[in-house]
C-alpha cells in the first residue's frame, strides 16, 4: 500500500496534519491566555506576576517534550520512508519510555528545589508567596504534561493527527469550563487554578496512553522495546535537539528577562512588579501567536521526513514553501494587531493600573516590532531536524534565544535602563530571521542540485 505522504497533494496533507496540530497548539495556548485573564481578574497584577515566575517551568517541560517527541517522530517517519517498519516501531516505543522517565525526574526535582527555583526565576518578595504555592502544584503535573505533548508527536507520525489534537483539546476545554467556576464561584484563587491545570494534564496523559493501548495504527507496544538504550536515545535526541534548544532558549530568555525587569524596574518609575506583570500577560498573547506557527511547522514535519527519506525532494520543497508562506502570513496579521490595538489587548487581562498598562503598551509596540518576520524561525528550526540535519536546526534555535537576545538583555539596559529591554526584541528577531532565511536558501539549492543529478542518472 502506497503511503499518502509520498503521493497526496501537499496542501491536502498540510490540512490533514497541520490543521489538527494548529488546533491543538492554539487551544492549549488559548487556555493559557484565558487562564491568565482569570488570574488577572480574580487575583490581580501580583497573580499574573506569580504565574510569570513559574512560566520557565512550562518552557522547560516543552523543551523535553520537543526533544523526545519531535526527535522520535522525525526518526520514525525517516525509517518509514526508508521502508524499515520494525526500526520505526522501536523508535516509537523507545520515545514513549523516555518521555515517562524524564518527565518524572523533572517533576520530582522541581518539587525538591522549588524555593531556590522561584527566586532564580525572578520572584520579588511581594510575589514570592503566590509564586511558591502556584509552582508547587504545577510541578505535580509536569510528568503528565511532558508525556502528553511528546507522545502527540508520535501519534501524528502514526497517521492519527486528529487523535493527537483530541489529547490536547480535551484537557484545555475541561479547564476552560472549570476555571471560571474555581475563580469566581468557589473563589479558590491561584491555588485552585493551579490544581485545575494539573488535573487536566493527568486526564490528557490518560487519553494518550489509551491511544497506544487501543487505537494505534502501526505502533505496537512491546515491553522489550521500552527499556532505554543509549545509542537509540542519542539518535532520537539528535533530531529533537533544535526545537528543544529553542524552548530552553526561551527559558533562559524568560529568566534573564524576569531578573532584568526586577533589577532595572526597581530603578524606574514603574517599579519591579508592574513590568513583571505586563510581560507575564503579554507572554500569553505571544504564546497564542507561536502556537499557530509551531503548529504549521509540526504539520509539515511528517511530510518533510518521509519524502526526504524517500528522496522526493520536489515534495519537500513544496511543503517547505507552503509552511513558510502560511507562517509569514500569520506573523504579519499578529504584527498589525500588536501595533494597532496594544491597549485593547492588554485590557483583556483586567488590570487597570496605569503604570502596568503603559509599560505593556510600549512592550508590545517596541519589543514585538519585528513580529512580522518571526514566522520563519520556527518553521526552519523544525524543518532541518525533520530531514536529518539537526545541527542547522540547532543553530537556528540558538540564534535568537541565546546568541542574540540574552546578551542584548544584559548589555542594552546598561546604557538605556529599562528601555534597553524593549530594544533587545526587534534586533534579535531581525538577525534570527536573516540567519534562518540564509540556511533555508542554501538547503533548497542543495536539494535542487540533487534533483538534477537524479534526473541525469534516470534513463
Amino acid at each position: 500500500m502506497t503511503n499518502p505522504l509520498g503521493t497526496e497533494r501537499i496542501w491536502r496533507l498540510m490540512l490533514r496534519f497541520g490543521l489538527p496540530a494548529i488546533v491543538s497548539m492554539l487551544v492549549n495556548a488559548a487556555y493559557n491566555m484565558i487562564d491568565q485573564v482569570l488570574v488577572g481578574n480574580a487575583v490581580g497584577m501580583l497573580g499574573i506576576a506569580a504565574t510569570n515566575i513559574a512560566f520557565p517551568l512550562t518552557t522547560i517541560s516543552a523543551a523535553i517534550s520537543y526533544l523526545l517527541g519531535s526527535g522520535g517522530a522525525s526518526n520514525y517517519n525517516l525509517r518509514l520512508g526508508e521502508g524499515k517498519k520494525d526500526a520505526a516501531n522501536t523508535v516509537a516505543c523507545h520515545t514513549l519510555s523516555l518521555l515517562a522517565i524524564l518527565g518524572t525526574v523533572i517533576g520530582v526535582l522541581t518539587l525538591i528545589f522549588v524555593n531556590p527555583l522561584i527566586y532564580a526565576f525572578g520572584a520579588t518578595e511581594t510575589v514570592k508567596p503566590l509564586a511558591l504555592s502556584y509552582t508547587t502544584i504545577i510541578a505535580i503535573g509536569i510528568p503528565f504534561g511532558i508525556f502528553t505533548t511528546g507522545s502527540c508527536y508520535i501519534i501524528r507520525a502514526d497517521g492519527s493527527p486528529r487523535f493527537a489534537m483530541l489529547c490536547t483539546v480535551v484537557g484545555a476545554v475541561l479547564n476552560l469550563v472549570v476555571d471560571p467556576i474555581i475563580a469566581f464561584v468557589f473563589k479558590w484563587g491561584l491555588v485552585g487554578l493551579a490544581w485545575s491545570t494539573t488535573i487536566g494534564q493527568m486526564i490528557t496523559a490518560s487519553i494518550a496512553v489509551y491511544y497506544f493501548l487501543r487505537k494505534t495504527k502501526a505502533v505496537v507496544i512491546k515491553r522489550e522495546l521500552l527499556l532505554p538504550k543509549l545509542r537509540l536515545s542519542l539518535k532520537i535526541c539528535s533530531l529533537g535537539i533544535a526545537p528543544c534548544i529553542n524552548q530552553l532558549g526561551s527559558t533562559v530568555v524568560q529568566i534573564t528577562m524576569n531578573n532584568t525587569l526586577r533589577y532595572y524596574g526597581a530603578q524606574s518609575a514603574y517599579g519591579s512588579d508592574a513590568p513583571l506583570g505586563s510581560v507575564g500577560a503579554i507572554s500569553k498573547l505571544t504564546v497564542v501567536f507561536m502556537a499557530i506557527t509551531i503548529g504549521i511547522a509540526m504539520g509539515a514535519q511528517p511530510l518533510n521526513s518521509f519524502n526526504y527519506g524517500a528522496k522526493r525532494y520536489d515534495r519537500v520543497k513544496k511543503t517547505l514553501r507552503f509552511a513558510l508562506i502560511s507562517a509569514s502570513a500569520v506573523s504579519t496579521v499578529v504584527f498589525l494587531l500588536f501595533q494597532v490595538f496594544p491597549r485593547e489587548l492588554i485590557f483583556i487581562f483586567g488590570e487597570n493600573d496605569p503604570l502596568y498598562v503603559d509599560f505593556a503598551v510600549r512592550y508590545l509596540r517596541i519589543f514585538m516590532f519585528m513580529t512580522f518576520a518571526s514566522g520563519v524561525q520556527p518553521v526552519a528550526a523544525t524543518f532541518f531536524p525533520s530531514i536529518g540535519k539537526p545541527v542547522r536546526g540547532t543553530w537556528i534555535s540558538l540564534s535568537r534565544q541565546i546568541l542574540f537576545i540574552v546578551p542584548l538583555l544584559i548589555i542594552l539596559p546598561l546604557f538605556f535602563g529599562l528601555d534597553g529591554v524593549l530594544y533587545a526584541g526587534p534586533v534579535s528577531d531581525l538577525l534570527a530571521a536573516i540567519i534562518s532565511s540564509a540556511l533555508i536558501i542554501t538547503e533548497v539549492r542543495s536539494m535542487s542540485a540533487r534533483q538534477r543529478a537524479q534526473a541525469v542518472a534516470t534513463p
